[in-house]
C-alpha cells in the first residue's frame, strides 16, 4: 500500500518542485520556493497597513524623508531597482529594523537615535535590502510551509474581533521570525555592498553591530530588538570590518556625514511616547483620548498604536482594550447588530453607566472552527465618535480572571488631571562640548538626564573614559515632564 502511494504522490511533488523554483535575483541562482514575487507584494503590502496601524509613523517630516532619500539611493544600486520601495520610520522606542517581503523596509526611532551618521543609517537600510533581494524571508516562509507551521497570530479576541485580516497577520508575525545565520551573512555581505556602490563609507557599517551588541540584552518592549531577529553569525564585526575595508578600498569621496546627521536628532523623541497613553501601575492612562482604565493587578501590560494588551501571570487568561467599529451604534445596539450579523451567537448581559459614559457589559459567545468560545465583553461609547471595545478571555469560565476582566471594563473613567494630560515624552538634545574632555565629564556637566552614563554612551557609539574634542557633538537625554 505505501509502496503504491509513493509512486502516485512522487510526480506531483516532483511538478510542484519545478513550479516552485525560482531565480534567487540576489545570488542569480535557482532555489525552491513555495512563495511566488506576488504573494510577497501582497504579503507587504497588508502586512505593512497593519504594522502602520500598530505601531505608527513617527511625525517628523525631515527624518522621514532622510530616511526615504538614502533607502532609495540603496534600492537603486541593488539587483531589484524598480522593485516599489517603501522606507517607513516608526514611533517606536525599541532598537530595531526589518523587512517585509515585496520591498517594505523599517527603522523605528529606536534605533534611529543610536545611529551617528548616514553611512550608518545606510548600512542599516542596505542590510534590511538585501533580505529582501535574497528573498530571505520567502524562504522562511517556505519552510515554515513544509514544516506545516502556520504563521497565524493567536488573538484574545477570536477571528470575530480581529483587527487584521489572515494575510496582514502572516506580514505582522515575520517581524518576529528569526533569520538564520547563513541569512544573516549574506544580508551583512549585501548591505556593505549597496551602501558602497550608493557612496556611502562602508567603514561605518562595524561600529553600528558594536553598538546593537552593546543592547542586544534590552528586553520587555512591543518589538523585539534587532539583534533577537538578526542573530550575530559569529565574529560579526571583524568579518564586516574586512568586507568594508575590502569594499572603499581604492574609492574617494565616500560620504559619513556625521554631524549633520547627528544634529537632525534633536528633539527626537526618546523611550516610550505617554502621549499615546501609559502605564501607572495598573492604571493605564491616555492623554490624547482623556480617559483612564484599571487593568487586573499584576498582570503583563503592553501598549501599542491601535490595542493595550495584558495576560494574566499564568498565562491563562487575557484582556485587550481597542476602538470598535461601532459607527453611530449604541452600546446594546452595537451587541444587536454583532448578533444580526453573525459575528457572536450569544450574549448574555446589560446596558450600564460606567463613568458616566453609556455602556453595555457582560458575556458574548463566537463561534471558531465550528467551536464555541466565550469572551467577556465590555462596550462603552466615550463621544459620538469613539466606542471602546474590551474583550478577554479565561481558561475556566466564570472565574476569578473572568471576573477582573469585567472589573477592568467598569473601571473606565475620564481622565481630567491637568498633569496627567500633559505629560511630554524624553527626548534626544544634541549638544556641542564646549570644551574637550572626557566623555563622562562632559556629559555629567549637563546635570540630570533621563538615562544613565553608560546608556548615553551607547546612544553616542562612545566610552565613558573616551576623549571628547571641542565642538564635537554629543547626544544626551532630557526628562520630559513628569508621569
Amino acid at each position: 500500500m505505501f509502496r503504491h502511494r509513493f509512486r502516485v504522490v512522487l510526480p506531483f511533488l516532483l511538478l510542484a518542485v519545478l513550479a516552485g523554483c525560482a531565480v534567487n535575483p540576489a545570488t542569480g541562482k535557482r532555489e525552491f520556493s513555495l512563495v511566488s514575487a506576488s504573494q510577497e507584494k501582497a504579503i507587504g503590502a497588508e502586512g505593512h497597513s497593519a504594522i502602520v496601524a500598530e505601531y505608527g509613523i513617527y511625525d517628523d517630516a525631515a527624518l522621514r524623508a532622510r530616511v526615504d532619500s538614502i533607502g532609495w539611493s540603496l534600492a537603486k544600486q541593488s539587483e531589484l531597482p524598480n522593485l516599489e520601495w517603501h522606507f517607513t520610520l516608526l514611533d517606536d522606542p525599541v532598537v530595531n529594523a526589518f523587512a517585509l517581503p515585496g520591498g517594505y523596509i523599517y527603522v523605528t526611532r529606536g534605533i534611529l537615535a543610536h545611529l551617528n551618521s548616514d553611512a550608518q543609517l545606510a548600512g542599516v537600510l542596505g542590510h534590511e535590502i538585501g533580505h529582501v533581494t535574497a528573498r530571505h524571508t520567502a524562504q522562511r516562509l517556505t519552510y515554515q510551509q513544509l514544516a506545516g507551521v502556520g504563521l497565524g497570530i493567536a488573538s484574545i479576541a477570536s477571528e470575530t474581533f480581529s483587527r487584521y485580516s489572515q494575510l496582514a497577520q502572516t506580514g505582522m508575525q515575520l517581524m518576529f521570525l528569526k533569520y538564520g545565520r547563513d541569512d544573516e551573512t549574506q544580508a551583512d555581505a549585501l548591505g556593505i555592498r549597496y551602501s558602497t556602490a550608493a557612496g556611502y563609507d562602508p567603514r561605518e557599517v562595524p561600529a553600528t553591530y558594536a553598538m546593537l551588541k552593546r543592547i542586544g540584552e534590552q528586553s520587555g518592549q512591543s518589538l523585539p530588538n534587532f539583534l533577537s531577529t538578526h542573530p550575530d553569525p559569529g565574529d560579526r564585526e571583524i568579518r564586516t570590518r574586512a568586507l568594508a575595508t575590502e569594499a572603499a578600498a581604492g574609492k574617494s569621496g565616500l560620504v559619513i556625514n556625521g554631524r549633520h546627521f547627528v544634529e537632525s536628532l534633536d528633539g527626537l523623541v526618546y523611550g516610550s511616547d505617554p502621549r499615546h497613553g501609559y502605564f501607572d501601575g495598573d492604571v493605564f492612562l491616555h492623554p490624547e483620548m482623556r480617559f483612564q482604565m484599571r487593568f487586573p493587578a499584576g498582570w503583563t501590560h503592553q501598549n501599542t498604536q491601535s490595542a493595550v494588551q495584558a495576560v494574566s501571570p499564568d498565562q491563562k487568561a487575557g484582556i485587550q482594550l481597542t476602538l470598535a467599529q461601532a459607527g453611530d451604534f449604541t452600546p446594546e445596539g452595537f451587541v444587536l447588530e454583532l448578533r444580526r450579523r453573525g459575528s457572536i451567537a450569544a450574549a448574555r448581559g446589560n446596558a450600564e453607566t460606567i463613568g458616566g459614559y453609556r455602556a453595555w457589559v457582560g458575556v458574548v459567545t463566537v463561534v471558531k472552527g465550528g467551536a464555541e468560545s466565550r469572551l467577556a465583553a465590555g462596550f462603552i461609547r466615550q463621544t459620538p465618535e469613539r466606542m471602546f471595545q474590551i474583550l478577554g478571555s479565561s481558561a475556566v469560565a466564570a472565574d476569578a480572571n473572568e471576573s477582573a476582566i469585567l472589573a477592568s471594563a467598569r473601571s473606565v473613567r475620564p481622565l481630567s488631571d491637568p498633569a496627567r494630560i500633559g505629560v511630554q515624552p524624553d527626548r534626544v538634545h544634541v549638544l556641542a562640548a564646549p570644551d574637550a574632555g572626557s566623555f563622562e565629564s562632559i556629559v555629567e556637566a549637563q546635570g540630570a538626564q533621563a538615562i544613565n552614563l553608560e546608556e548615553t554612551a551607547i546612544l553616542n557609539n562612545a566610552f565613558a573614559d573616551e576623549q571628547v574634542f571641542k565642538n564635537q557633538l554629543v547626544k544626551i537625554v532630557q526628562a520630559g515632564r513628569p508621569r
